[in-house]
């Protein structure tokens, strides 16, 4: 074997991986704000999850990178652990169509391909035929590098003594499978190098299932990496992922025989053979696992216990969906993180201002420390929040997903004012009980109107973003003038108090400073409710709906 040899496999691995990549990152920027609406569907009932986990993974081209998405979500407690791992199972699947396409002889055909993506890369009117050539040329370089690698390997054709040790001990290959994979990061590259070494009669079907076995188990990898950071709930979401590939492997090395068999009548072409090996071992794997679910996840939960002591997710400091594994595997993901995120961030607000309403009306002081350790946790998570989404804007977004990217991150400003206006109303209050000053019932009565029109304002608009429901932005943008009206009649009443001295001064000044901090709130939170009308917008244009 020459020098050459070994830079024409290599450099037909390197192909192949690049094309994987290209063809998922063209699909992701095609699939837009569809993909970021299947991923926030990823905490659904079993079946749907392992369905729905194996479309996410056919369109961004990456088991792995799917599995990073559910640890990092069971991480931060948007699904448990049974909806991660019936995903994880989906996902599974979902990667074996890349080696089926690839079992595709249309070799003769990828020159073609490429040159007319290439064309529509150079060409293209628009975003979306640049990004469908893109995907072309990465789907043709699929087969070119399939060529490469098979022109690479020709000369082994009549020296197959050099692979009798695999070929004649099985769990060797197994070993092999998870070896190479562990070392390329690439499942795809060892199904593809298997497939092509398989169509030179270089390895027998049993030893190349056998490697396809161990690639599976190399695979999980990516996942136990991610969870080293994460919490316990993130770490069983990667032992869920490792022990599933693992028994299903030692299932079916104990059964390869009839495994081999029934692969052999599915196909007569070998590369054929190896895809279709690969993906029914994942589908019949799923379909034994799948019943089992609630009795696997407690094997996993005894083999790792959840922490004792730990404390609710809801109550941390920092992010909690903020994870930077997502900006690499898919920044559709991503985007969704900093929703979700900004959302729980408008939470805290809202929670102050009931805070706020309890401290004017109810005279609660006992929650002032809290409420205002509230507002410094909210501006720190603002910060945290807009480097996460200035890292996530410069990777390749789509116009819809950039859309909406900036719209949540200008949504996180909104939020961080509301806080900052509700730690205005504390500070109003306390300088007027430092003065010994306090509203009269009519005055009390007047704010505990108005807290009620920004609170519920507030929470229509946070429930809209969550829902995605239009119909609440709209009952928002109607009920903000209501303020904006009920700050101007409250301000003449009270102005015409203080006129017939019904009302000192200094109460005065302070019961001015609440309407205005209100009536600013209920400005952020028409802000927040565009948000929804953003969203909205990117739908109908997506089902070809003049806007």
């Amino acid at each position: 074997m020459s020098i050459y040899d070994v830079v024409r496999l290599l450099g037909g691995v390197a192909l192949l991986i690049y094309g994987i990549k290209t063809m998922g990152d063209s699909l992701q920027d095609l699939a837009g704000d569809n993909l970021r609406k299947l991923i926030s569907a990823l905490t659904v009932t079993p079946v749907r999850g392992v369905l729905v986990g194996a479309l996410v993974t056919v369109i961004i081209q990456s088991s792995s990178a799917t599995t990073v998405m559910v640890v990092s979500f069971v991480h931060a407690g948007i699904m448990n652990l049974a909806q991660g791992f019936s995903v994880i199972m989906g996902a599974n699947i979902g990667t074996t169509i890349t080696a089926q396409l690839i079992a595709f002889s249309i070799q003769q055909y990828a020159i073609l391909g490429a040159v007319i993506g290439v064309v529509l890369v150079i060409m293209g009117k628009n975003r979306s035929h640049r990004q469908l050539g893109s995907g072309l040329v990465g789907f043709s370089l699929l087969f070119i590098g399939m060529n490469m690698m098979q022109e690479s390997t020709s000369f082994l054709r009549g020296r197959q003594e050099m692979f009798l040790m695999v070929n004649d001990h099985p769990l060797l290959g197994l070993a092999l499978g998870a070896g190479v994979t562990l070392i390329v990061q690439a499942s795809s590259a060892t199904v593809g190098l298997t497939m092509v070494m398989a169509s030179q009669g270089l390895l027998s079907l049993p030893s190349s299932i056998a490697i396809i076995l161990g690639d599976n188990i190399g695979t999980t990898i990516t996942a136990v990496l991610a969870s080293l950071g994460g919490n316990r709930s993130a770490k069983q979401a990667a032992a869920a992922h490792v022990m599933f590939n693992v028994i299903g492997a030692c299932i079916m090395m104990l059964v390869l025989p009839y495994f081999t068999a029934f692969v052999e009548l599915t196909a007569d072409d070998p590369s054929r053979r190896v895809a279709n090996s690969h993906s029914l071992f994942n589908i019949i794997n799923t379909c034994l696992f799948l019943p089992f679910i609630r009795p696997y996840i407690a094997f996993i939960k005894r083999i790792l216990p959840d922490d004792a002591g730990a404390t609710s997710l809801a109550g941390r400091q920092t992010p909690l969906f903020l994870d930077r594994h997502l900006i690499g595997v898919s920044p559709a993901a991503g985007v969704e993180a900093v929703r979700k995120e900004m959302t729980r961030l408008g939470w805290m607000a809202h929670g102050m201002l009931i805070n706020c309403r309890k401290i004017l009306i109810d005279s609660d002081t006992e929650i002032v420390v809290d409420t205002l350790l509230t507002e410094g946790t909210i501006n720190k998570l603002t910060h945290e929040i807009v480097r996460y989404s200035t890292e996530l804007g410069q990777t390749k977004l789509s116009g819809d997903l950039s859309f909406l990217l900036n719209s949540c991150t200008s949504g996180v400003g909104d939020v961080e004012r509301i806080g900052d206006h509700a730690e205005n109303i504390i500070e109003s209050v306390q300088y007027m009980d430092d003065k010994k000053h306090s509203f009269s019932e009519k005055g009390l009565f007047e704010c505990g109107e108005m807290f009620d029109l920004a609170l519920k304002a507030v929470e229509k608009s946070l429930k809209g973003i969550e829902t995605e429901d239009p119909k609440l932005a709209d009952e928002v943008l109607a009920d903000e003038p209501r303020i904006d009206n009920m700050e101007n009649v409250l301000r003449a009443r009270h102005i015409e108090r203080l006129n017939s001295g019904k009302c000192d001064p200094t109460t005065g000044i302070v019961f001015i400073d609440v309407l205005s901090n209100l009536e600013r709130i209920g400005d952020h939170a028409r802000n927040l409710a565009y948000i929804v009308k953003d969203i909205e917008k990117i739908h109908k244009k997506q089902r070809g709906i003049s806007i």
